[in-house]
């Protein structure tokens, strides 16, 4: 049974504050106003994230040794349709499973021979908001 007491509309005012996101950015770029490092905001945070968590190898994160994905160690196998399967999987459950926020609504690997690369296109929706983003990074042998 659900008790229906605990549950309550967001609405107004909460509406807006349950739908904001903020981050560092990576870059620590100074706000020329305040002297202090830039925010990242909402759809901004949320791609960074997104970003982040893929490309981050398990054991990186102190205290979370299973976060990221295992794509590092995956490009060291030979680049064929196999390998391209393997990591889209790999990107799909990582992302699954370590940001919640959103939803991937597709994702697109395709081999670059010449350079020895992958090209990932990741486009995902934001649960709960109407926008949908795209990310685009190229993965290669660190």
């Amino acid at each position: 049974t659900i008790n229906w007491m605990a549950l309550r509309e967001i609405s107004g005012v909460d509406y807006k504050k349950s739908r904001t996101f903020k981050d560092i950015p990576m870059n620590f770029f100074k706000n020329s106003f305040t002297k202090d490092i830039s925010v990242v905001k909402n759809a901004e945070a949320i791609k960074q994230s997104v970003r982040n968590i893929v490309l981050t190898s398990p054991g990186e994160k102190l205290f979370d040794p299973t976060f990221g994905s295992r794509i590092y160690t995956m490009l060291f196998e030979p680049l064929d349709a196999f390998l391209i399967d393997a990591l889209s999987v790999e990107i799909l459950n990582t992302v699954k499973n370590y940001e919640k926020r959103v939803t991937v609504t597709d994702l697109k690997c395709k081999a670059d021979y010449d350079n020895n690369a992958v090209d990932v296109t990741l486009e995902y929706k934001i649960i709960g908001i109407p926008v949908t983003e795209t990310i685009q990074f190229v993965l290669q042998r660190p």
